[in-house]
């Protein structure tokens, strides 16, 4: 199991940011429906899901230093 991040989509594939910066591809028909960009997504060999709790906390980060940076 790992944990990537939803970079972006690009034809049929999610472009997913995983440890160290490394970018995968994941096939867009592997994903849940509802996957969309800066998603968090815990990929094992035989399912795809959503982490909605580290996806919750990566964007309530992400606003944070947005808000810092325009103070």
């Amino acid at each position: 199991m790992i944990k990537v991040i939803i970079d972006r989509f690009e034809g049929e594939f999610a472009v997913c940011e995983a440890e160290k910066g490394k970018m995968i591809n994941i096939e867009k028909f592997r994903l849940p429906a509802n996957a969309k960009e800066g998603d968090v997504l815990i990929v094992s060999p035989d399912k795809i899901e959503i982490d909605e709790e580290e996806t919750k906390k990566r964007k309530k980060r992400i606003e944070e230093l947005m808000r810092d940076l325009w103070k």
